[in-house]
């Protein structure tokens, strides 16, 4: 059996990744994004990744464009986390979703909201892309439906 795809980040890219968290933290978001805390499945601590929050239908979601990251392996165990920008930090659940059309339907249109910083994460798969080229990449990109809790 095969590693399941992630795809680590460059040094320019975890050097921007600190400066972006940075920004959230201090409630300066850019386009949109957010930091995101999830509790580490073997260290227990809460671990911090900036984050692209994406809406489809109403709906929000984390989508991993690297594929079965840090994050995405904690949140699985954890279930939930927190985003924050500045002082607003919201507390959620998290369910991953299926490999479904409904998913394929959540990654199109988060790539055709971010395409322009994620595409060269997803192995040649556009907003342009096929249905069947999309739903044979869902299994790459873990996404959870994020339901924050009041």
């Amino acid at each position: 059996m095969s590693q399941p795809y992630y795809l680590q980040g460059s040094a320019f890219t975890i050097r921007m990744n600190s400066v972006i968290g940075w920004l959230a933290r201090h409630g300066v978001s850019l386009m949109g994004s957010q930091e995101l805390s999830v509790r580490g499945r073997k260290s227990g601590q809460m671990q911090r990744i900036p984050v692209n929050l994406h809406t489809y239908e109403g709906v929000q979601y984390l989508v991993s464009a690297r594929g079965h990251s840090q994050w995405v392996r904690n949140m699985r165990v954890a279930g939930g986390g927190e985003l924050r920008v500045g002082r607003r930090t919201r507390t959620f659940a998290a369910t991953e979703i299926a490999d479904d059309a409904h998913k394929a339907a959540v990654v199109r249109a988060y790539l055709e909201r971010w395409g322009w910083e994620v595409n060269q994460y997803f192995q040649g798969i556009t907003v342009k892309s096929t249905d069947a080229e999309l739903l044979a990449a869902l299994p790459d990109h873990p996404v959870f439906r994020v339901s924050v809790e009041h």
